[in-house]
């Protein structure tokens, strides 16, 4: 069996507690085997050129990623338990009233991160792909009342633990603090080593599948490590040119297989088994880019059959196609919204809104005379299955 890490006792909370310290990147004696994730691999890598292909289906690739953005940042945030839905989400960017205002912050603020760490590595004079750049993306996410006392933005200084009441009982002990910044360091190196014709390289995909789960061991934040740990995997997609945009949400593989993804990541600590999660990412990668696909494919379809109805309406007007064109990034609005986006008079918004909703294409949503608000309801729906 082997060996992924080390033991040491320290004492939190007036008790000694046995504390993870894994081993640097890559696994060693004995290394990973091409034979274990080869045709997986090769598997993932097609899934994600398709996907990357069928992209160009759509008129705007903003579009896609409108959809695609959010809904990696609703899935990884309802797999730490938050109860938002993509209506909520999409309410709030309407301004429209949310209940669950802190759960829709969260994964607000999880967009706020994303846009962060990608605005970044676009720009040349952007910080690199580095812990100074979590570092930052994890003060946005943890920005407003719940990350109060949980140190945004900054690498923990004391012990944490995961399940359990006390790091005695806990279900797993992180390093203690003053390992993190050398652990970090470690996989910073790690993500930049450029050896990429040596004839042991691992693949792309596999590398970000070894350093999901050693930050996820590191545990550097107080809060909101597993976030920043799936961020990162889309950041690494970017960085190592596996898709062009972030069109892939494996979060929500992640979620439907919750349990077996923490019980792979344990059984890398207790086992060295990283061959299982390897093939169980991998097998994710193509399974999640399958299923973007296949709603880019819907997602097409939709906006199409639309517009042919559209463009077939004799009182259909500049306005109203213009108002369609934003619709896909502007599902849920108001009249004012669309005056506002259009730059036309209020007159103008309202008659296009009409024959869109003459069309069956929007449909408005409060039955009321004054202050109405519209959705694209079968583009939400589809977004939401």
């Amino acid at each position: 069996m082997r060996t992924t890490g080390t033991y040491l006792t320290s004492t939190t909370l007036g008790e000694p507690v046995r504390t993870f310290v894994p081993h640097a990147l890559p696994p060693s004696e004995p290394a990973l085997q091409p034979d274990f994730f080869a045709q997986s691999n090769a598997r993932a890598e097609l899934a994600l050129a398709r996907l990357a292909a069928v992209s160009g289906l759509v008129p705007s690739i903003d579009w896609l990623l409108y959809s695609a953005v959010r809904k990696e940042a609703l899935l990884t945030s309802q797999i730490e338990g938050t109860q938002a839905t993509l209506v909520d989400l999409l309410n709030n960017e309407a301004g429209f009233a949310v209940s669950n205002t802190d759960d829709v912050q969260e994964v607000s603020n999880y967009l706020r991160a994303f846009r962060l760490v990608q605005d970044n590595l676009r720009d040349p004079a952007g910080l690199p792909l580095s812990v100074r750049l979590l570092c930052e993306a994890h003060r946005l996410l943890l920005d407003g009342a719940r990350g109060t006392g949980k140190q945004p933005g900054a690498l923990r200084q004391s012990q944490n633990w995961i399940g359990g009441t006390r790091p005695g009982n806990a279900v797993f002990v992180p390093p203690p603090a003053q390992q993190v910044p050398q652990l970090l360091a470690d996989l910073e190196r790690f993500i930049h080593h450029t050896a990429s014709d040596e004839p042991t390289s691992l693949p792309a995909l596999v590398k970000i599948a070894l350093i999901h789960v050693q930050f996820e061991t590191i545990h550097p934040f107080l809060d909101g490590n597993g976030r920043i740990g799936r961020l990162l995997i889309a950041a690494l997609m970017e960085f190592w040119q596996l898709l062009p945009e972030p069109l892939l949400y494996l979060s929500g593989y992640l979620k439907m297989h919750q349990s077996e993804y923490y019980r792979r990541l344990s059984n890398v600590r207790l086992e060295g088994d990283w061959e299982s999660w390897v093939t169980f990412f991998l097998e994710g990668v193509a399974e999640a880019a399958a299923e973007a696909e296949r709603n880019i494919v819907a997602i097409a379809s939709l906006v199409g059959q639309d517009r042919r109805r559209l463009v077939a309406a004799t009182h259909a007007s500049p306005a109203s196609y213009r108002l369609f064109e934003l619709l896909p990034m502007m599902p849920r609005f108001t009249i004012e919204q669309v005056r506002q986006k259009l730059q036309t008079t209020t007159p103008t918004a309202t008659a296009a809104i009409k024959v869109l909703e003459s069309l069956g294409i929007v449909a408005e949503l409060t039955g009321q005379k004054k202050n109405r608000s519209y959705s694209y309801a079968n583009y939400i729906d589809l977004l939401t299955r």
